[in-house]
């Protein structure tokens, strides 16, 4: 019983955030398809007097999906440096080396696709090599619990692979995404924000508390200053990366580290991180709503292309999603499992994992992210966003490779 609810809040909770997000999705597919001057008129908005860049598209995607990109990092982050993380050990090492094929696989095939095409394409469009990379980890659970079953082990494969691939992800628009002319000096501001909040607010209370069972130097700055200090070096941190060149979404990850965390790593978006009292995990909980509502305008903001909008880009992101990204995950995972013999998880087949990789082929939220850092706006930028948008075509591919393939469904009731 107590399991069965753990998965269901599980699925309450993604279902949640791909509700309002594909709410605004939907909501700017039509409206830039009925008025599209209205439209891009919202978008290109600015409402701050003497910031010409700040307009909505600048404020959702460089500043509000800052919190979007923490609660991915600290997943991330508690999956590696926690006991019991879900990528520590022998146990991460298939799914690990899966997602490598999962992010390998998709570049071979746009590239692949754009040589076939010929040398102008090629240069047009080499940039956008990162789009299909991504995996969206809520609307590729969703998929999987429908073709697998909530307790089929390869759901806890498929989401061990999707934190992998947000961390690669994260770390591909750090180093080949510029978003201005590098400055890398400015990185010593965030570095310098997240030590100093860490050795005050982290480092140095425990350091006191030695042999203080109350713990009374720690409890003051978590209940007194609670999570202020570490908005502040979040803040400085975002600024750093913002002129250092570094996409800003990514500015709070540095931060992450210095917060005060748990012990244990109970999974990811685990009910029982709710009941956690350490900072990290109460500001991830206070930050879900908001994240939402970031999503909601996050896809209102990007997803507005005209279903005209399909061309070379359109394609190559789409087939490195649809094929390229099973493949990889199909063929690295198999080297991984039969070929080192680190094998899979007990219940799972090999062709399991081809129908896995098509549950993976979905994009979009991260997809839809990279094309508009990839491509300057205009006509590819909308057709690589085309591509992420129609990679929702792998959902109903992989529900009939999984009844091809025969997967057999298993109920939450029988894990």
């Amino acid at each position: 019983m107590e399991l069965r609810q753990g998965m269901y809040r599980v699925w309450t909770f993604l279902a949640n955030y791909s509700l309002l997000l594909v709410i605004g999705a939907i909501t700017a597919l039509v409206w830039v398809n009925v008025d599209a001057h209205s439209y891009h008129a919202l978008i290109d908005f600015v409402p701050f007097a003497g910031l010409p860049e700040a307009n909505l598209h600048f404020i959702v995607n460089d500043v509000l999906m800052a919190f979007f990109f923490f609660v991915a990092g600290k997943e991330v982050w508690e999956a590696v440096i926690l006991k019991e993380g879900e990528l520590r050990g022998r146990k991460a090492m298939t799914p690990l080396i899966a997602t490598a094929g999962g992010m390998i696989g998709p570049v071979a095939i746009y590239f692949a696709y754009l040589a076939f095409m010929g040398s102008e394409a090629m240069v047009a469009m080499r940039q956008g090599w990162a789009i299909p990379t991504a995996t969206d980890i809520a609307f590729s659970y969703l998929i999987g619990r429908i073709v697998f079953g909530a307790g089929h082990p390869a759901i806890r494969f498929l989401l061990l692979l999707a934190i992998a691939d947000d961390a690669g992800g994260l770390l591909i628009l750090a180093v080949f995404y510029p978003t201005s002319t590098l400055a890398p000096i400015w990185l010593l501001l965030s570095v310098g924000a997240a030590l100093l909040v860490y050795g005050l607010c982290n480092w140095l209370p425990r350091r006191l508390d030695r042999g203080d069972d109350l713990s009374r130097h720690a409890t003051w700055v978590r209940t007194r200053l609670n999570f202020w200090p570490y908005a502040i070096a979040g803040a400085a941190s975002w600024y750093a990366f913002y002129k250092a060149g570094i996409h800003p979404a990514l500015g709070l990850i540095p931060i992450i580290p210095a917060i005060p965390h748990a012990d244990h790593n109970f999974g990811i978006y685990a009910e029982a991180e709710k009941y956690l009292k350490d900072l990290l995990n109460q500001i991830e909980h206070m930050l879900a709503a908001p994240v939402q509502v970031i999503l909601f305008f996050f896809g209102l903001a990007n997803a507005g292309v005209a279903f005209t909008a399909v061309d070379h880009a359109t394609w190559a992101v789409l087939l490195g999603l649809l094929i390229g990204k099973p493949l990889g995950i199909f063929i690295f995972g198999y080297f991984a499992a039969r070929i080192l013999r680190l094998g899979l998880p007990v219940g799972m087949r090999l062709t399991d994992l081809l129908v896995l990789g098509s549950v993976a082929g979905i994009g979009f939220t991260v997809a839809l992210f990279v094309a508009s850092v990839a491509f300057p706006s205009g006509e590819i930028q909308d057709a690589a966003k085309m591509g992420a948008l129609l990679s929702f075509g792998s959902a109903l591919f992989a529900v009939i490779l999984g009844r091809v393939m025969r997967v057999e469904k298993v109920s939450i009731n029988r894990v």
